[in-house]
């Protein structure tokens, strides 16, 4: 099958192949439409990439990625910032731009900070992944003697179920999905407590467990405290001792206070300044915040054939279909050009980005920005990252 047929399957998958923000589900709908194009800008782009291919200079590649991503900064609104990491050969390249007055200028934005939303996923998976090939945990074990509660109806959920989005869970609980709710910071008051009230007294599946891929915040916020529970120590220290340290990430963090002089204020699409958004228990599904510079480390370590628990993230688990599969959180897609393309995006309200990765050719696409996810520049960003990726192919 063609890939532009696969937009066909949308309407009855898109919860399982739209890998992308932390929003509550009352912005869902915004999604599905962002997916179609994300896969429309994927096959346009083709051409692009085969017409530079012909005029064989390295240069047009590089000033045909600027126009793209200039072009993008013009349809955003004042005050917007985009942070690009283009990743050739293992290599990166940083490009920056800023927008004020209607003019867009060049800077050096590659530490600056941003929230990445849900490609912390992708970082979570990455701790299970560790403890995994440690030894410490099996994807195929129940998360149960880790909690100290049990589950609403004795259910069961395994490592693997909410790593791979197909434990049955739903988006988020019910009460970060009522139309009533603030998006100021919505996740800030919902703790632990609230976590185990849901999972002992109202928990309620959407799907039958292992038989489709269902994009799960909630999910991932409980891999998260999981593996805070299974290993006794912080979700952040997890972090910095196991990821952050070892690829010397020094601007990544959950702890904004920790970067606060670094942190680009994220706007909404008329250019105000909005709340940074505190992930409380969900920390593990879109907590994290880092820069192009520190991101591109974590790409660049996924070129490195050898690294055992980052093969395993992108190890396949779940497949959707014959183009698109879940790996551990990553969305693995195979482009027109049959380019496998790790994937994910991630959105808060005031932050989008982007990541794709070919570890085949050691290329790749790291996007930030401090545009909200919950308006529509969100989508320029969104596209952006498979124009740049396809770009790349050779």
């Amino acid at each position: 099958m063609h890939l532009i047929d696969h937009i066909k399957l949308i309407p009855t998958q898109v919860s399982s192949l739209y890998l992308s923000y932390s929003l509550p589900k009352s912005d869902f709908d915004q999604m599905k439409r962002n997916w179609i194009t994300f896969l429309t800008i994927l096959i346009y782009h083709v051409g692009y990439s085969q017409e530079s291919a012909e005029m064989g200079q390295e240069t047009v590649y590089k000033s045909g990625q600027q126009k793209l991503i200039t072009d993008c900064v013009e349809t955003l609104p004042n005050h917007a910032q985009v942070s690009v990491a283009i990743m050739e050969n293992g290599m990166a390249t940083f490009l920056g731009f800023r927008k004020d007055m209607d003019s867009i200028r060049q800077i050096n934005n590659s530490d600056s900070v941003f929230e990445i939303g849900s490609i912390t996923k992708a970082f979570t998976a990455t701790l299970l992944a560790d403890l995994v090939i440690k030894g410490s945990l099996a994807l195929e074990d129940d998360i149960n003697p880790h909690l100290d509660y049990d589950l609403k109806d004795n259910l069961k959920i395994t490592f693997k179920q909410l790593v791979t989005h197909t434990s049955g869970l739903p988006r988020v609980p019910p009460a970060l999905s009522s139309p009533s709710l603030s998006l100021a910071n919505p996740y800030k008051d919902y703790s632990e407590m609230e976590l185990k009230n849901y999972l002992t007294q109202l928990l309620v599946l959407d799907t039958v467990p292992d038989t489709v891929s269902s994009y799960s915040n909630l999910g991932f916020g409980l891999l998260g405290h999981v593996l805070e529970a299974a290993t006794h120590d912080t979700y952040e220290d997890l972090l910095q001792a196991l990821i952050f340290s070892k690829y010397s990430m020094e601007n990544s963090t959950t702890d904004r206070a920790k970067i606060h002089d670094r942190l680009v204020k994220g706007i909404n699409d008329q250019g105000e300044k909005v709340s940074n958004w505190d992930m409380a228990v969900h920390t593990g599904a879109g907590g994290i915040l880092s820069s192009t510079r520190d991101l591109s480390k974590f790409a660049a370590a996924h070129f490195d054939q050898k690294n055992q628990e980052l093969a395993m993230t992108r190890t396949k688990q779940f497949e959707v279909t014959d183009h698109y599969s879940i790996g551990m959180a990553w969305g693995l897609i195979t482009s027109e050009s049959g380019d496998l393309w790790t994937w994910h995006n991630g959105g808060t309200g005031g932050y989008s980005s982007a990541m794709i990765l070919n570890t085949e050719d050691k290329s790749g696409v790291v996007i930030l920005s401090n545009i909200s996810a919950l308006g529509q520049s969100t989508n320029n960003i969104m596209e952006l990252a498979p124009a740049l990726m396809t770009s790349l192919e050779h």
